[in-house]
C-alpha cells in the first residue's frame, strides 16, 4: 500500500493501481519529453538508452512482424506498451510500490487495445471482405472450413486472453514465490531464515529480468496478432 494511506482513502474515487499506472505515465512522460534530448548529436545517457530500446522494438518486433510500412505506423503504439509495461514491473519490485500488471483487470485493459487494434485496424487496411477473407484459408476443402472458419475467428479473442493471462500470471506468480520465501523466514525463525531469504534474493533478481521479459513478450505478441490479422496472406 501507499504509506500512510488506508486504500479506502485514495481521493476521486482512485485505486492503488490506478496510482501506479498515473505514476508510470508521468514518469514516462518526463523521461520522453524532458530527459531525452531529440537533437543531441551524440546520443547519450538516458537518450542513448531510450533510443536503443524504440530502435529495438521498431526493427525487431514491429517491421519484422508487421512490414515496412504499417510496422513504422504502429511502433509508437508498440513502444507505448513496450515501456508502459516495463515500468509497472519495475515498480512492483520497489518497496512501497505495487505491481499493477498483476491485476488481471488492468491486463485486460491493454489486452483489449490490442484486439481493437487487430480487428479494427484489419477493416481499416483490408476492408470488411477481407477482414472475414482471412478466416478462410486457401486450398483448404469446403467441409473443412466449417469447422476452420469458426476456430479462426475465435482464434482473436483467445489470442487477446492470451495476452490478458500471460502477463497477469506470470507477475502475480513471482510475486506470491517471493513472499513465499519471506513468510517462510518470519514463520520458522532466525534458526532457518538465512535459507528462504536467500532464494527470496534469487527470486528477485529473477523479477528483474522477468519484467523486462515480460514486457518484450507482450510487445512481440501484440506485433505478432496484428500482423497475422492485417496481413493474412503472408
Amino acid at each position: 500500500h501507499l504509506p500512510f494511506v488506508p486504500i479506502h482513502e485514495l481521493p476521486f474515487g482512485l485505486t492503488l493501481h490506478m496510482v501506479m499506472m498515473l505514476i508510470a505515465a508521468t514518469f514516462l512522460v518526463v523521461m520522453f519529453c524532458m530527459l531525452y534530448k531529440k537533437n543531441a548529436r551524440v546520443p547519450s545517457g538516458v537518450t542513448n538508452l531510450l533510443e536503443v530500446l524504440v530502435v529495438l522494438v521498431r526493427d525487431e518486433i514491429a517491421i519484422p512482424n508487421i512490414g515496412e510500412k504499417d510496422g513504422r505506423r504502429l511502433t509508437p503504439l508498440l513502444c507505448t506498451f513496450f515501456f508502459f509495461i516495463l515500468t509497472l514491473n519495475v515498480m512492483g519490485l520497489i518497496p512501497l510500490f505495487s505491481t499493477a500488471t498483476a491485476n488481471k483487470d488492468v491486463t485486460f485493459a491493454l489486452a483489449m487495445i490490442t484486439f481493437a487494434t487487430m480487428v479494427f485496424g484489419a477493416i481499416i487496411v483490408n476492408g470488411p471482405v477481407g477482414f472475414f477473407k482471412a478466416f478462410i484459408p486457401h486450398g483448404v476443402p469446403a467441409p473443412i472450413l466449417v469447422i476452420l472458419v469458426p476456430i479462426e475467428f475465435v482464434g482473436i479473442f483467445i489470442k487477446a486472453g492470451a495476452l490478458m493471462i500471460r502477463l497477469f500470471a506470470n507477475m502475480l506468480a513471482g510475486h506470491i514465490v517471493l513472499f513465499s520465501f519471506i513468510g517462510m523466514a518470519v514463520a520458522f525463525g532466525a534458526i532457518v531464515a538465512p535459507f528462504p531469504l536467500a532464494m527470496a534474493t534469487c527470486i528477485y533478481m529473477l523479477e528483474i529480468l522477468v519484467a523486462f521479459l515480460q514486457a518484450y513478450i507482450f510487445t512481440m505478441l501484440t506485433a505478432m496478432f496484428i500482423g497475422q490479422l492485417w496481413h493474412p496472406s503472408h
